[in-house]
């Protein structure tokens, strides 16, 4: 009596079964060990929202950018000018030496898009049409980015983020479950998190109670409130120092003196090298700190700042300190964001498409057992047991990788459930043509695996093309569904191809020994065949 044949096929099937037993333990019976699925927002609920980002301010604050770049070269470069304004999308100033006007007329060619009418020592500049589309494109791919990154280091579980038509963004929050997360967050994805510099104005801070804003623009000042006390007015000159775009880093610590959180920030080379001139010409005058046109702080400059780096101090909480440090570090919003739509999914309805989609998944997987042992016997035991073993390693692999299971996501285990038996249809169907054929058992398993694998490779790889379409152009729950369908197919050529081919060289002997071809491939053969 011979041995059953283990091959390397048979060995697959079993670590397959091991390692999707082990490695989805934890998602299915919540153990404190090991990777867990996170469910999306359509199964555990969470936040729905709509954003639209405001792209004119964007635009106008390359304008202000470039006019504060305008502003620090004339100053470096001994350069007199007079009424440097930014005004309903015009940069204007006038040149008092002639002999500055080549060197100015350089430093302005460097700005791509920046169209320059110069009437003989006065400037108008204004942006192209075309930089004023691409810097509202780029606002917008800049939103999608900084606000995914905010979410990131915030702590959410696969947070969704992402364009949605010319203006608009979709974000999708799973897991929020409390009104005060959805505050926090709320407060993290709309905070602009523009970090200015600002120099006061030292001349007329006196009437900044009284005055408006409006007289406030004739002088070129700003009027901005103190963050905790809005009662509390400052007068800024209009154009910054320098600002959020030359930081590189912001952190939580605590003030030495009253143990109160502040954020210290770290500015890069062209920034400190800003900020050391600027602190350096205005020792004894003072320096506003403003966040998102608030002032966080005015000290007076005792000395040259020199390293780039300064605090912000505003009696912060813990958690504000750590949110401002989060939005600062992940670059301030080129344009503001407004919500357009918000809408909460409760965990109730989560709940719900749970049980409705493992009803549909348990019926769906019950059905098709069935239906292969009713069809083709214990060929069909056999898929069964490489389909329980597929499930077993879709969701171990979807759990170690971290990735989101959506309502679709789902669907496409359902649709996986399929996909796999086909190909032991496909299989049984082509070994039962070939017993038909007068072929014995050993020889029609093997040319049934050779047959049909050129049509199932063909399918797999065709449906794997059009999942990894899906990823790479879907947003949401579509890449949900193709990440799931895309690792059911790898793993059901493992197991369905793989691993059934492997038990049936392990019983092939057995098989052809009984000779009840009825009971193993659901066919009876007619008439003695003797071939091998």
């Amino acid at each position: 009596m011979k041995k059953a044949r283990i091959t390397y096929k048979f060995v697959i099937l079993l670590v397959a079964l091991c390692f999707g037993a082990v490695f989805c333990a934890p998602s299915f019976f919540g153990t404190s060990w090991g990777s867990k699925i996170t469910l999306g927002l359509d199964l555990q609920g969470g936040l729905h929202m709509l954003l639209g980002v405001e792209t004119a301010a964007a635009i106008e604050s390359k304008e202000k950018s470039i006019a504060s770049s305008i502003k620090y070269f004339t100053g470096k470069n001994d350069i007199l000018i007079d009424e440097l304004k930014v005004e309903n999308g015009l940069i204007t100033f006038s040149l008092l030496d002639s002999d500055d006007s080549a060197k100015i007329d350089e430093m302005l060619a460097t700005n791509q898009g920046l169209i320059i009418d110069k009437k003989d020592l006065s400037y108008e500049l204004h942006l192209s049409d075309e930089e004023k589309l691409s810097t509202a494109n780029y606002a917008i791919d800049q939103a999608v980015e900084v606000i995914r990154n905010r979410l990131d280091l915030f702590g959410l579980a696969e947070p969704t983020v992402a364009k949605q038509g010319k203006e608009n963004i979709l974000v999708e929050l799973p897991g929020i479950k409390t009104s005060a997360d959805e505050q926090r967050a709320l407060d993290l994805i709309e905070k602009a998190a523009h970090l200015e510099l600002m120099a006061l104005d030292e001349e007329r801070q006196s009437m900044a109670q009284t005055i408006s804003a409006r007289d406030a623009a004739a002088y070129g000042d700003v009027l901005y409130e103190d963050a905790k006390n809005p009662a509390q007015k400052y007068l800024l000159k209009e154009l910054a120092v320098l600002d959020g775009s030359m930081l590189i880093d912001a952190k939580v610590a605590f003030d030495q003196n009253n143990n109160q959180p502040i954020i210290n920030f770290t500015l890069n080379a062209q920034g400190a090298r800003i900020f050391g001139d600027f602190t350096g010409a205005n020792v004894g005058k003072r320096l506003a700190i403003v966040l998102d046109k608030k002032v966080y702080s005015a000290p007076v400059i005792n000395e040259r700042i020199g390293g780039g780096s300064g605090q912000i101090s505003g009696g912060f909480s813990v958690d504000e300190a750590h949110d401002i440090a989060i939005a600062l570090r992940s670059g301030a919003l080129l344009a503001p964001v407004k919500m357009l739509e918000k809408r909460s999914v409760g965990p109730s309805l989560g709940s719900d498409s749970i049980r409705q989609s493992m009803i549909a998944l348990i019926s769906g997987a019950v059905l098709v057992v069935l239906c292969m042992i009713v069809v083709y016997g214990l060929a069909g035991v056999i898929a069964n047991v490489a389909l329980v073993a597929n499930i077993l390693l879709l969701i171990a692999i979807m759990a170690m990788f971290g990735a989101t299971l959506t309502l679709p996501g789902m669907a496409g285990i359902v649709l996986t459930i399929g996909m796999a038996v086909d190909a032991n249809v496909i299989i049984n169907e082509r070994i039962r043509e070939m017993l038909k054929a007068g072929a014995g058992v050993k020889n029609a398993i093997a040319k049934g695996y050779e047959n049909a694998m050129s049509a199932i490779v063909d399918s797999n790889l065709t449906t794997l093309i059009t999942s990894i379409a899906l990823y790479a152009y879907g947003t949401g729950p579509i890449k949900g569904f193709a990440v799931t369908i895309s690792i059911g197919i790898v793993a059901s050529m493992i197991t369905a191809i793989l691993g059934t081919h492997g038990v049936f060289d392990a019983l092939g002997e057995k098989i052809q020994r009984s000779g009840n071809t009825r009971l193993w491939f659901g066919y009876k053969i007619k008439g003695k065949n003797a071939s091998i």
